[in-house]
């Protein structure tokens, strides 16, 4: 397998081989971005005073930059998203609202889905309550995308037939997805859960089903054209705002191939960088990604999932209840805010979805990433960049 694995990364061990059970992550033209109103209670969730500091930082940061969290029904944000205590099943419900209006928050992950399929009108309930600008990433429901039928206790019980079923996925997920969310769909990301160890002895056959699978998706409907923007606006009149993707997410570093890279790119699908501990840093991942590019650049898609110190109950455990960084992680945040500035100058949509099991508070990783890529996107060096 080693002669497949260009990076350096090493296969998972077969003793435990993706028999761990799957948990929940928590649940290119510039995009013009009005200014968030503050959402009021009116007997719903009540959005946090915003100081002005976070005000000022979200109207600095580049409108195509769309960054968020895994999920938003987390009490423990009060005074940083909530302005008030609720409970986490009204914030699932009622919440979103003022977790978009936000000035930093401009996307969030959708992980439910990941457990079971959603209706339209389940999309449609989430895309009414935020901004035309405010963007969604989606998990796909892990009926297509875990190799392996799993118990209670998520223990390996067979194969699973409807793994990479195109069918299943356009049927289950893609289309209600679409349809409920329309303009507001982001990202569509496939998170391969980690795979036994009798797939992983065949890479090139795996890879070959996963390409497949892609090329057998949906295609994927662009916007349509961007109205006319004022005269000082540097979005061209005409220009298409970018559209949904797919994209794929793993959890086996022996993938993480120039083999697999090429055939997405072949196909316009990108490589979501997942932040966990299963995998390569970030920098590996990075450098996989601009194999990818080489077949013609895209968006940006990242998921800070977990920090590589931890496994995720140990992180649960440790951050709860999610209000404050815990475990600062300058060096990914470095690395995430560079290739941000960077997609974001090439004219690339940028997705970033933060885990509360990253540093501790998401929402704070979200504001100090943000202040990191304002720096570098105003820096000369980066801005002298064409």
């Amino acid at each position: 397998m080693s002669q497949f694995d260009l990076f350096g990364t090493t296969p998972d061990d077969p003793a435990t081989g993706g028999r761990a059970r799957q948990v929940d992550d928590d649940t290119a033209t510039p995009t013009r971005h009005a200014p968030r109103p503050r959402q009021t209670r009116r007997g719903g969730v009540g959005a946090a005073d915003i100081p002005d500091d976070v005000q000022r930082l979200g109207d600095r940061l580049p409108g195509s930059i769309r960054l968020g969290t895994s999920s938003w029904s987390f009490p423990g944000w009060k005074g940083i998203v909530w302005d008030d205590d609720y409970s986490d099943t009204k914030l699932s419900r009622q919440g979103l609202a003022a977790y978009a209006s936000h000035p930093v928050l401009r996307c969030v992950g959708i992980d439910r889905s990941f457990y079971k399929p959603m209706s339209i009108v389940e999309y449609q309930k989430y895309a009414q309550q935020v901004p035309e600008d405010f963007r969604f990433l989606v998990k796909a429901p892990s009926i297509v995308t875990d190799a392996l039928v799993r118990g209670e206790k998520g223990e390996g019980l067979g194969a699973n037939p409807c793994f990479l079923d195109a069918r299943i996925a356009a049927e289950q997920f893609v289309t209600p997805c679409l349809t409920g969310l329309g303009p507001k769909a982001g990202v569509l990301v496939f998170q391969v859960s980690p795979l036994p160890s009798a797939l992983l002895r065949d890479i090139p056959a795996l890879i070959h089903r996963i390409e497949a699978f892609f090329a057998a998706l949906p295609p994927l409907p662009p916007l349509p054209p961007l109205p006319p923007l004022p005269q000082d606006d540097a979005t061209p009149e005409g220009v298409a705002a970018p559209g949904a993707c797919y994209a794929l997410e793993i959890r086996d570093g022996a993938l993480l191939t120039p083999r697999l890279m090429r055939a997405l790119g072949q196909l316009g699908v990108r490589y979501c960088l997942g932040l966990h501990a299963r995998m390569p840093h970030v920098e590996r991942q990075a450098a996989a990604l601009a194999v990818l590019d080489e077949a013609g650049a895209g968006p940006l898609v990242v998921r800070w999932n977990l920090n590589s110190a931890h496994r995720y109950e140990q992180a649960k455990a440790k951050y709860a209840p999610f209000d404050k960084i815990v475990d600062p992680d300058p060096v990914t945040r470095d690395v995430l805010a560079a290739l941000a500035a960077h997609y974001a100058l090439a004219g690339h949509p940028v997705y970033v979805i933060v885990n509360n099991k990253a540093e501790g508070s998401s929402p704070l990783s979200c504001r100090a990433l943000a202040e990191r890529i304002v720096e570098l996107s105003t820096a000369p060096s980066l801005a002298s960049v064409k």
